[in-house]
């Protein structure tokens, strides 16, 4: 057992350090900011529906 876990180590580090392909640091840099400008749209785009089904359902209720 002993065995195999020190094989599957030794195969993992092998991988990480030699076939892997890491992006480079500018190439995160422009992965994060698009991340960071969709989740503002995205947070932006269901705060105005939230907002809107608010006015919506505010009017609906006060009508009462």
């Amino acid at each position: 057992m002993f065995e195999k876990v020190k094989v599957f180590l030794k195969d993992s580090y092998t991988e990480m350090t030699q076939h892997v392909t890491w992006s480079s640091y500018k190439e995160l840099q422009n992965s994060s900011i698009l991340v960071l400008v969709a989740s503002l749209i995205f947070a932006l785009v269901i705060g105005l529906i939230d907002a809107g089904f608010r006015t919506v359902l505010d009017a609906f209720y006060g009508s009462f």
